[in-house]
């Protein structure tokens, strides 16, 4: 019998050209922008073409695209090595799209499609999942597909988070430092209407605690911050930015608690835009650590889940 796993992301662009490509289809989709379609693609025209010349200088900075797509090849061919699969990726903005991945894999007998965000949002998973199945149906495979909602606090996925947290503390006493896990933001109305991430990703804070704790790395304090917020109305708070201002010790890490993949959220906007805040506050230190990406414990979280997935099958 013929397995096929696609693990499930955002997506990046490739190159500089498919910015706009990016930032059209992100804006455009009902799950990010809940209005009718007509004026939502006049709000998605607008943001884009006021966004994307910052955004092509943005990526230019990381080399002219997006660092999710290097970082998902590797993950994926971390994972087919672990299982009895072919183990392919489709993004939901940029390609490879669900359409040409679906057709790839249409003769397989069972597909599984792990989403890359642990914390279930109807602005990432649910999005992600209806492309899919979108696709799925139009070829007539749809009943082949088997879906995971979340994994926040999967006890592997979990250990990955603390294993780089380690990795980027080094030898230095973590008691000299504070620990701010950042998440993506949300608008709060997104949260207000039930959208279950805001929960989920301070189920992962309360877990990876308790696992720092478990290993006696006791940080000074730790802290949950939001970032990426953008417009006018009201996202999630602490903003990354305030959080930043509060802290007493002048040596910080920062880890991006919703992504498991590294991409410009994490390489430019942490690692350069927040790192100047950092800076004029005075910070002595500023790190930032790297998201799981193929990291052996996610390996083996992505690998527990598919197993997991077939034998329910």
């Amino acid at each position: 019998m013929q397995k096929s796993v696609i693990l499930l992301n955002m997506g990046g662009p490739n190159n500089l050209d498919e910015v706009k490509t990016f930032l059209t289809n992100m804006f455009n989709d009902k799950n990010i922008i809940a209005a009718p379609s007509p004026i939502r693609k006049m709000i998605a025209w607008f943001i884009t073409t006021t966004r994307l010349k910052e955004a092509k200088s943005n990526y230019a900075h990381l080399g002219g695209k997006s660092p999710i797509l290097g970082y998902t090849e590797k993950l994926v061919k971390a994972l087919e090595s672990k299982i009895d699969a072919k183990v392919d990726y489709a993004m939901r903005y940029t390609p490879p799209f669900s359409k040409e991945v679906l057709e790839r894999l249409q003769n397989s007998d069972e597909i599984y499609a792990i989403p890359l965000y642990p914390h279930y949002s109807s602005t990432t998973t649910l999005s992600s999942f209806e492309d899919l199945m979108d696709e799925a149906k139009k070829l007539g495979i749809d009943h082949k597909i088997r879906t995971i909602d979340s994994y926040y606090k999967d006890p592997a996925y979990i250990n990955s988070i603390v294993e780089r947290v380690k990795e980027t503390l080094g030898d230095a006493d973590p008691s000299d430092y504070e620990l701010v896990f950042s998440a993506h933001g949300l608008p709060q109305k997104i949260i207000d209407k039930g959208d279950k991430y805001q929960r989920h990703i301070r189920y992962t804070l309360f877990y990876a605690r308790k696992a720092l704790m478990l290993q006696k790395v006791n940080f000074h304090k730790t802290h949950l911050a939001y970032q990426s917020r953008l417009g006018p109305m009201e996202w999630i708070r602490p903003y990354l930015e305030d959080k930043l201002k509060t802290l007493t010790k002048k040596k910080v890490i920062i880890f991006p608690i919703a992504f498991t993949v590294d991409n410009s959220e994490t390489e430019f906007e942490l690692d350069i835009e927040y790192k100047e805040i950092a800076d004029e506050l005075g910070f002595e230190e500023y790190k930032v650590a790297k998201a799981p990406n193929d990291h052996p414990l996610f390996v083996d979280s992505l690998k527990g889940i598919y197993e997991k997935m077939k034998k329910s099958a």
